[in-house]
This record gives structure tokens, C-alpha cells and sequence, in this order.
């Protein structure tokens, strides 16, 4: 029975930079998962629109596959006070209310400076509710099989943090590359949500920086071009049911569940 546990789940409340472990996330059908990608930072003047949002192309953000500087930060998100705070090296160097005006200028001040060699323009941060800064069109959540990171890591030849895919839900327990067979299927949480495996994930640029450093250090894409045969790391899903995903539950196929 192809069944796998669910070893850690993330999201990333603010588009491009670091991410939140999370021990229990829900899930609401038809939705990305809450709080992930709930912000953005727009660097090349003002299209996003909080009254009418719609998707807008990922290089209208500040992002890894291009601001690899970002990864050099360390970001903390308060949800009770909508709170983010900015650090370097341990320190705190910007924190601001991400639902004030004034916070958000504090945020958006450190950015314009601390990304001045990379961007035109002043950085602002955007936001509406309900909408998700993802690099997909479609309210998607992502998942990564560590076998398969593994797998690459045996054959590119170094440690590959599974950070660099950015992923909603780890999980381990499958085969390597087993998790592009579940692809077309449905597969159940033992805690209750269900998703329709929708297709696999292709990767970019991004995925050659160092979440911990921001050195672009691991040609990730070509080894899976070159290895492989494609240059894909995990697949999508589509919240098909509403429940809890909790660090420790299964996944499993519904055609096998019973």
C-alpha cells in the first residue's frame, strides 16, 4: 500500500521569504493552505489591486529565482497581531504590523534598502483577503517526498535542503519519485481532508539558492534535466475536502484507504 507520514508541514506568509513550521494546519476545500502566501512584495510599481485581486506574474515580486539576497533574512510572523519581524544574522533589523499603514511602511523602507542594488522602484507590500501569492493561477497546495530529495542529493553529489522546493507538506515513506504516481489520483489525510493529486511541480531558478545562505551553490535543475529526464520536485494538490493536516498523519491513496 503506497501510504506515507506527513514529517513536516510550512507555509510562507509572506511570498519569497522564509518559511513557518506549522505541528497542525487546516484545510478547506477549494483553498491553499491558510496563511500561505498571504502577502507579497511588489517591486516594479503598482499593479496588484486589494479591490479586484487577480494573479499576477511571480517576477512582479520580489523572489529567490531572482533576489537570491532574500534568503540572507529571517522572518517571524506573528498571525495573533498580523506582526512581521525581519532579522539578519539573529538580529532584529526591521518589524512592523503587516495590517498598518505604518507598519507596512517600516517593512517596505528596509526592503527598498536592503534590495536597492536589485530593484527598481519602491517595494510595497500587497495584500486582499482570501487571495494567495502563489506562482500558479489555481489555489494549489504543494507537496515534497524526501525519498526523492534523497535520491537527488545521491546523485548530485552534496546535501539538498528540502527548503529550497518550498513545499506546504513534507513527507517520507514512498518510494522515490513515487509521489508523480499518485498524479491524476485522490489521496486522504487519517485526519479527515482529501486532495486530487493535480500534476507535478516545475522547478526554476529558485531552487539553486541556499535557504541559509543565499548563495546560488547547487544547479538543481540541470542535475534533474541531466539525471532524470525532467525538471520537476514534487506535485500539486487541490483541496478537495475540508479537515486538519497534522505532522505525524498519513497520506495515503483513496482507492486504497477502503
Amino acid at each position: 500500500m503506497a501510504q506515507a507520514q506527513i514529517e513536516a508541514l510550512y507555509r510562507f506568509p509572506v511570498k519569497g521569504l522564509s518559511g513557518e513550521t506549522l505541528e497542525r494546519a487546516e484545510v478547506a476545500a477549494g483553498q491553499c493552505l491558510a496563511g500561505d502566501r498571504a502577502y507579497a512584495i511588489e517591486h516594479s510599481g503598482s499593479m496588484f489591486d486589494p479591490a479586484n485581486p487577480r494573479h499576477l506574474p511571480k517576477i512582479r515580486f520580489l523572489m529567490l529565482m531572482r533576489h537570491e539576497r532574500l534568503a540572507m533574512l529571517a522572518t517571524e510572523y506573528s498571525e495573533a497581531d498580523e506582526t512581521l519581524t525581519v532579522k539578519r544574522d539573529g538580529k532584529t533589523v526591521a518589524r512592523g504590523a503587516l495590517n498598518t499603514l505604518v507598519g507596512r511602511q517600516i517593512l517596505e523602507q528596509f526592503f527598498s534598502a536592503f534590495m536597492a542594488d536589485d530593484i527598481r522602484g519602491t517595494p510595497h507590500i500587497v495584500s486582499a483577503p482570501g487571495h494567495h501569492f502563489t506562482d500558479v493561477s489555481t489555489p494549489w497546495l504543494s507537496l515534497i517526498n524526501l525519498a526523492t530529495v534523497r535520491d537527488l542529493e545521491r546523485v548530485i553529489g552534496a546535501p539538498v535542503d528540502p527548503l529550497r522546493f518550498r513545499g506546504n507538506i513534507l513527507i517520507d515513506g514512498l518510494e522515490p519519485w513515487q509521489e508523480f504516481q499518485w498524479v491524476g489520483d485522490d489521496i486522504r489525510g487519517s485526519s479527515g481532508p482529501e486532495f486530487h493529486v493535480v500534476q507535478a511541480i516545475t522547478r526554476c531558478a529558485a531552487t539553486e539558492v541556499d535557504p541559509a545562505t543565499g548563495a546560488r551553490d547547487l544547479m538543481i535543475r540541470k542535475t534533474l534535466e541531466n539525471s532524470f529526464g525532467h525538471v520537476e520536485m514534487g506535485v500539486y494538490l487541490e483541496a478537495t475536502g475540508d479537515g486538519p493536516l497534522v505532522v505525524g498523519d498519513t497520506l495515503r491513496p483513496v482507492a486504497e484507504a477502503g
